[in-house]
């Protein structure tokens, strides 16, 4: 390091925003996740024991998923390298590659990869690193706000442990607030500022755990705010409510309100409630909700609760999710608009929810029937000599392109999944159905094939 990066480094240490400089360098000062980081767990044993393996930090901002890949940098013997993948291409990771080669080549250290943000890689950015991962070149510590599941390759999940961060609870963030305020040496301590307990109490409450949203405000507080007569920097509950500018929805708080409002959501659309379904939709979004999650979330109740009663929802649905994660907000909630909006005025079925499960719970509890000797392959090699396929009868040689024929194993017969409702297109299938049943024969009126 140079003179001038040395000045730069230090210049950005005293810059940078509060959120960043009280950031922990031990695991010991990190707030809150005391489920992955308590003394008897498996994340907090790896890093003291620097044996970390390749992990992925999920979970929603402002939670420490860089603080901890920070905490792990300051203790770990291996090179640590950082690159944000909004700003990351292919260069930058060949770059990183080459040093580990060489670091494990001429000395044996081992190289940590920390990627802000993993899930804005593309599968072939997240495909390149697979081998590496492999082998061992790279430790690889993934930090994502969406969904890893979703967002990261399979082969890249399967080689690494998924951690997930809740949102801080209120006596964690009040914790971070009081420190934000007394600390001198990385805190606004010398400032000579006070918060009150009722401001402290609301900004703990309001931030929905997130923890970079509270140190934010304390900091715009402490510096924009006249010293009284006292000579002190006063932080009361006015000064914390135009810090903040308007009050985050009670979302996220404990994770309880979270699901409540997706809960409420989905019920207001399998309800047929558009207007509730979009009040819902509304507290989602203004929370901060990911529209990608809210998309998920449409398609599966036009799926389940919507059926084949109109086959066009799930479409509808899904073209919505392929269209919110090209855009993204604010224009993204037009879209998840309409979708919702579609899903909820369908007419419902869940009639092939239930075929479905009922059959997973009968393949689960029964013995596998034999597929009938007259629907196996006939056309790998010598199966037509064992019989298979034989007296098959080929539906469209039949009137309306159906036949009566064993399709079931034996044992079976008069077993049912799939009941057709009267509702929407349903009621079209629901008597096709029976019609077809009803005039079916099983006359030949063609070559069976």
């Amino acid at each position: 390091m140079d003179l001038f990066e040395y000045m730069r480094t230090n210049s950005m240490e005293k810059e940078s925003p509060l959120a960043s400089r009280l950031r922990p360098t031990t695991l010991e000062e990190v707030a809150g996740q005391k489920h992955i980081i308590g003394k008897d767990k498996l994340l907090y044993r790896a890093i003291k024991a620097d044996k970390i393996s390749s992990v992925i930090f999920y979970g929603p901002p402002g939670t420490g998923k860089t603080t901890l890949a920070k905490v792990i940098a300051n203790t770990t013997s291996a090179d640590f390298k950082q690159i944000n993948a909004t700003v990351a291409n292919k260069k930058d990771m060949e770059e990183v590659v080459d040093a580990a080669k060489a670091s494990m080549g001429m000395y044996g250290k081992k190289t940590i990869l920390f990627i802000d943000e993993i899930h804005r890689f593309n599968k072939s950015q997240q495909d390149y690193l697979l081998p590496f991962v492999e082998d061992g070149t790279i430790i690889l510590i993934g930090a994502t706000t969406e969904n890893p599941y979703f967002e990261v390759n399979n082969a890249l999940l399967s080689r690494s442990i998924i951690f997930e961060l809740k949102p801080l609870d209120r006596e964690d963030i009040k914790e971070l607030i009081y420190r934000a305020v007394n600390d001198e040496k990385k805190g606004m301590g010398s400032y000579d500022a006070t918060i009150d307990d009722d401001a402290a109490n609301f900004l703990s409450d309001i931030c929905g755990g997130d923890a970079r949203m509270a140190l934010n405000a304390i900091e715009l507080g402490i510096l924009t705010t006249e010293r009284s007569e006292d000579g002190k920097i006063h932080i009361t509950l006015q000064v914390a409510e135009q810090c903040i500018q308007k009050r985050a929805v009670r979302y996220d708080k404990d994770g309880d309100n979270h699901y409540d409002t997706i809960s409420a959501f989905i019920k207001s659309m399998r309800g047929s409630d558009v207007d509730a379904a979009i009040y819902y939709l509304a507290r989602m979004l203004y929370a901060g909700e990911s529209v990608t999650f809210i998309a998920r979330r449409v398609m599966i109740c036009a799926s389940e609760d919507v059926g084949l009663a109109d086959p066009q929802a799930l479409v509808v649905a899904n073209a919505a999710a392929e269209a919110v994660h090209k855009i993204g907000m604010p224009e993204a909630s037009i879209i998840l608009a309409e979708a919702v909006a579609y899903v909820a005025s369908a007419p419902k079925s869940n009639a092939s929810y239930l075929a479905i499960s009922e059959a997973m719970d009968y393949v689960k509890n029964n013995p596998m029937g034999a597929i009938p000797v007259h629907l196996q392959d006939a056309h790998y090699k010598g199966a037509a000599k064992l019989g298979h396929g034989l007296n098959y009868k080929y539906a469209h040689n039949y009137k309306n392109h159906y036949v009566k024929q064993q399709y079931l194993p034996d044992g079976m017969e008069g077993v049912s999944f799939y009941q057709p409702t009267e509702n929407g297109y349903e009621d079209v299938i629901k008597r096709h159905l029976l019609r077809i049943r009803k005039e079916a024969t099983d006359t030949d009126e063609g070559t069976d094939r």
